[in-house]
């Protein structure tokens, strides 16, 4: 994917870290686990469905424009946090992952018509989301702002402003409507939601100028910070902790199998170790779920 408008040379070179200029169709096909040796549990493998045991592969729908959680290499490779841990949980499962890169809101309709097995990119499961689809719940995120360096931004006072999110994110779907709701009951501007197609778009946007801040999850909103710098900085701290899921279809035997493998993870430290390398394991969960938006 590519940047659609002109950025000065210091930001260009940020969004070509944070996007990849590759092919964003072609999948990836990677034995489960990385460089992690975490062998495999049988638990966790007698419950997989036949059909998938049978083929060995996980077919994983991602969106790896959302770094740390899920980006590109060099080589158009999906890397990042999530990937890995995706790598590993599939690794107790005996199975191999196979990514489909994808836009976001294109992923949970690709789970239900059964193009996907499962969707991993940074899902925060709600009540509504669950009316269609399962997660397994495997970390807790917040809510996070970022502004342009000197700006005094206050994600609760935000009436009149333009911010920056993704499309199809909980940011854009929930927060900000939510948010732009309370101002215009109270008589105020409603925000402006600057939406774009991918998270790399919508910092830089930000760091152009062109929004007075950005939403989105904490990692994704600390990771950008680190990458434009002298551009932009965080304003305030996260809230609104929410879970991410792991999108499978609805009453799918497949929910059981993951939450067995990513607790065993859990249980073995190979959850933890991913979590600690990537510097992300303050959102670390200690036991694995299933629909925590509704059963928490």
């Amino acid at each position: 994917m590519r940047i659609n408008f002109a950025l000065p040379v210091l930001v260009v070179a940020t969004a070509l870290m944070l996007s990849g200029c590759v092919d964003n169709s072609t999948p990836s096909t990677n034995n489960g686990g990385g460089n992690l040796d975490v062998g495999t549990d049988a638990a966790a493998i007698a419950l997989l469905p036949d059909d998938i045991k049978e083929a060995g592969v996980l077919v994983i729908g991602i969106d790896p424009t959302y770094a740390p959680n899920e980006y590109k290499d060099d080589a158009g490779n999906p890397i990042g946090w999530e990937v890995d841990l995706g790598n590993a949980m599939a690794a107790k499962l005996g199975l191999e992952t196979q990514y489909q890169p994808s836009s976001f809101d294109k992923i949970i309709p690709s789970v239900t018509g059964g193009s996907y097995d499962i969707g991993l990119s940074s899902f925060t499961d709600n009540e509504e989301r669950e009316k269609i689809v399962d997660f397994v719940n495997y970390y807790e995120a917040g809510i996070q702002w970022a502004q342009v360096i000197g700006a005094d931004v206050d994600p609760a006072n935000a009436c009149g402003m333009t911010v920056a999110v993704q499309t199809a994110t909980y940011e854009e779907t929930d927060e900000l409507p939510a948010k732009s709701q309370e101002c215009t009951d109270a008589g105020k501007e409603p925000i402006d939601i600057l939406k774009f197609d991918t998270q790399d778009e919508a910092t830089n946007a930000l760091a152009l100028g062109r929004a007075d801040a950005m939403s989105a999850d904490s990692p994704i909103t600390q990771y950008a910070v680190s990458q434009v710098a002298d551009k932009i900085e965080l304003a305030g701290e996260s809230f609104d902790t929410a879970p991410y899921g792991i999108v499978v279809q609805k009453d799918s035997d497949l929910a059981a199998a993951l939450q067995a493998a990513l607790q065993s993870m859990v249980d073995d430290g190979t959850y933890k170790s991913i979590l600690e390398d990537w510097g992300v394991f303050s959102g670390a969960v200690a036991s694995i779920t299933i629909n925590a938006a509704t059963t928490s």
